[in-house]
């Protein structure tokens, strides 16, 4: 397509073997496309794919003079999210004449000829298109979910005709370097402070969101979350069809709740699709990620009552208020997928009548931390503070007047102080506020940890 397949004469450097540079690579090499793979240190690569790089002319190449090197003869540079717009490698080959530079979901969009609903927010993502996943299989057509969730994009579309509808999970890493993507559904669930390590300003951080929906046209629909005022002015910016979202107001127009039950009201038309008190979600974020899912798939045309369906079978996913055990009366939650404050929050909030004995702390983001230990105050009867970050929010929290602080050592005597100290109607639950590089390789395997401890503590 357009930008890709124009000009197969020169190269591609797809920039970052990680998933997401790997799969591209592999779809561009079996495309015919001239391609090679770039990391900045050297890695082991799979026999197979270095072997279809090859075969077009490419290969994989290592260091910053093998990438000076070969960017004379590259027409394109696709980014991995994991490769910050501001590297001295991006702004070299953006000094190089004709060679552009996309992400890999760019990429993904220029080969791909279906449709799409593409979600971003700073947190509710992975839950939303999962629902949204589930959605789209009860239409009639093929569907695929990607991006921030499973596969690269790029290798998620391949084989997909234009006739399929694809849910895709989008971070802002992922949204920079986007030039011409137009998904038919753009989703923005909310903005709070996260990645301003990478992108230094929140005003930034908005910007990279607002690429989801920046090229659409009235064509498109911009779902966007009322109750956030920050999302909701963002409507001035969006050329596309807005819809709104909220669990707080009633609407003229939008996908909203009223008296516990999600409704659809759209061109004098109003549907009721379930109640609240049918699902197995709990928490008001997950009110907002329903809401916003019934706009995805509403507008897809999936048929109301198999959306209803799909909420009522569905269950939390991994990592994310994930109910583990009931031990001697109280239950444990993994919620290893808060990896900021924002996210921690609303677990807190999902528990109205609080007795929580809260596990936090990991690798400080250095986000503000006040709204946070002021709702640890109000909903904790313990917090046990782990990892890097624990001595900064051991002093907010006391700075906030919270009580029974204790410090871990490790992970495993911060689940060991919460057996000790739990009895119910008390909750534990793990919502670090953290990402978790400190201990783990990322949020997946530190909950799968925390819940093999759990399943290991006696009865």
């Amino acid at each position: 397509m357009t930008g890709v397949d124009q000009n197969k004469d020169r190269a591609i450097i797809v920039y970052g073997a990680g998933i997401s540079g790997r799969g591209a690579a592999e779809v561009l090499a079996r495309r015919g496309q001239r391609v090679y793979l770039y990391n900045d240190s050297p890695c082991a690569l799979d026999e197979q794919l270095l072997a279809a790089l090859r075969a077009v002319g490419g290969d994989l190449i290592i260091g910053a003079d093998a990438y000076a090197k070969t960017l004379a003869e590259a027409g394109m540079v696709v980014l991995s999210p994991g490769v910050p717009c501001d590297n001295v490698n991006v702004l070299l080959a953006e000094l190089v004449q004709g060679v552009e530079v996309i992400s890999e979901v760019e990429l993904a969009y220029r080969l791909y000829e279906g449709h799409m609903a593409a979600i971003t927010g700073t947190n509710g993502k992975t839950t939303t298109t999962t629902i949204v996943g589930e959605m789209f299989k009860r239409l009639p057509v093929p569907s695929a979910v990607g991006g921030n969730i499973g596969l690269a994009l790029s290798k998620e579309v391949e084989g997909l005709p234009e006739e399929a509808w694809l849910a895709a999970e989008l971070s802002s890493f992922q949204l920079e370097k986007v030039s011409t993507f137009r998904p038919d559904i753009a989703v923005v669930l909310n903005l709070t402070p996260d990645h301003l390590e990478r992108h230094h300003t929140m005003a930034a951080y908005g910007e990279a969101k607002k690429n989801i929906f920046r090229y659409q046209s009235i064509g498109q629909i911009t779902v966007l979350n009322y109750d956030d005022p920050e999302v909701r002015s963002w409507a001035k910016d969006s050329e596309g069809t807005i819809c709104y979202f909220s669990r707080k107001t009633i609407l003229p127009q939008g996908i909203f709740m009223q008296n516990g039950n999600f409704v659809i009201k759209w061109n004098n038309t109003t549907k009721v699709v379930c109640n609240i008190d049918e699902l197995h979600l709990f928490g008001g974020h997950n009110e907002e990620n329903v809401l916003a899912a019934i706009a995805c798939g509403f507008f897809a045309k999936v048929p109301v009552e198999e959306m209803a369906d799909v909420l009522r079978h569905f269950r939390s996913i991994e990592h994310r208020l994930e109910y583990v055990r009931t031990i001697k009366g109280v239950p444990y939650y993994n919620d290893s997928k808060a990896t900021n404050t924002d996210s921690a929050i609303k677990a807190l909030e999902a528990f109205p009548k609080g007795h929580i004995i809260l596990l936090a702390g990991g690798h400080d983001k250095l986000t503000e931390l006040e709204p946070m230990m002021a709702l640890v105050k109000e909903k904790c009867d313990g917090l046990i503070l782990l990892g890097a970050a624990k001595e900064r929010f051991y002093e907010a929290a006391k700075a906030a007047g919270v009580g029974n602080i204790l410090l871990a050592t490790s992970f495993e005597d911060a689940v060991d102080k919460a057996y000790a100290m739990a009895e119910p109607p008390q909750v534990v639950l793990l919502s670090p506020a953290c990402s978790s590089y400190d201990m783990f390789k990322n949020y997946p395997e530190r909950g799968r940890y925390f819940k093999k401890l759990v399943n290991a503590l006696p009865e």
